[in-house]
């Protein structure tokens, strides 16, 4: 009987940990990552659960005569928001997976 109070215990523990780990989940979801590059020429805003929200492009980046710089500056601002999704992402979160090891 005494190994089922243990049991018990650690069962407890791990519905603790998971109703912890799914509210900070939700929280990092709801937060908001945004990246700007080239002096604020573009900038993107994703959420944490990685979905685009906004994208906001300035008037000077369009330049028809080098469509490729825009899409250079697009492909950066996103790197650099999802590197932040990230990095926020591993410092809530992986608290929870050292906790497993």
């Amino acid at each position: 009987m005494r190994g089922m109070g243990n049991m018990q215990g650690m069962m407890k523990q791990m519905k603790k940990m998971q109703q912890e780990m799914e509210a900070s989940q939700a929280e990092l979801n709801a937060t908001d990552f945004s990246a700007s590059v080239a002096n604020d020429l573009v900038t993107v805003t994703f959420t944490g659960d990685k979905k685009l929200k906004d994208i906001q492009i300035k008037p000077e980046a369009m330049d028809p005569d080098d469509p490729d710089m825009l899409q250079d500056l697009i492909i950066e601002a996103v790197n650099e928001a999802m590197t932040k999704v990230d990095a926020a992402t591993q410092s809530k979160m992986g608290k929870y997976a050292k906790g497993l090891m």
